[in-house]
């Protein structure tokens, strides 16, 4: 058996969790978000918990056992909590700056960068001084969250020898040498 497919979600108080045809929503304080899930694989909802099974143990059963499991209770957790992710931008002359839901970097190359954010993520940019500009993203959809921190890192990746680049908050970068420590 699964060891994290087994684990029974706990719905706190305020979050809402409804099946039909084989669709999950669950609605709470930051939001609503769904998941179809495989007809094969059985979510119970029975006092104030959430529990996943699956029929066999084939190899699809079991993969998909854990997967729903994961996938249901990052929903439960992002309605009640919801998820923050901080990213920081490390290089001379790198700007973030947000109007609504468009986020404008400045990157080092002979243009600006605009990315319009979807209307489910909260956008929030700060420049102090003496410390690197940074872009703090919050949301209750964890998959959603992570894709759209991916692509802003995809713009400008932390290099290994200026340790330059986007990077998440708290992200060390592992550093190479250059070619004059190698005499």
């Amino acid at each position: 058996m699964s060891r994290i497919g087994k684990l029974p979600i706990k719905i706190p108080s305020g979050v809402n969790v409804s099946e039909k045809d084989g669709v999950i929503t669950v609605k709470g304080p930051k939001g609503e978000l769904t998941q179809k899930v495989n007809p094969d694989i059985k979510v119970k909802v029975e006092d104030g918990t959430l529990t996943v099974s699956r029929p066999s143990d084939s190899i699809s059963h079991r993969a998909l056992h854990g997967l729903y499991r994961s996938l249901l209770n990052n929903m439960v957790t992002g309605v009640s909590d919801g998820y923050r992710k901080q990213l920081e931008l490390v290089g001379v002359g790198y700007r973030a700056s947000s109007q609504g839901q468009i986020l404008e970097l400045s990157l080092g190359f002979t243009h600006n960068i605009y990315l319009e954010l979807p209307a489910d993520i909260k956008l929030e940019t700060k420049m102090e001084r003496n410390k690197n500009p940074q872009i703090i993203l919050e949301s209750s959809d964890k998959q959603l969250l992570g894709q759209i921190c991916a692509k802003i890192r995809s713009f400008r990746m932390p290099e290994p020898y200026k340790g330059k680049g986007i990077k998440f908050a708290g992200e060390i970068i592992r550093r190479k040498s250059g070619k004059s420590a190698a005499k």
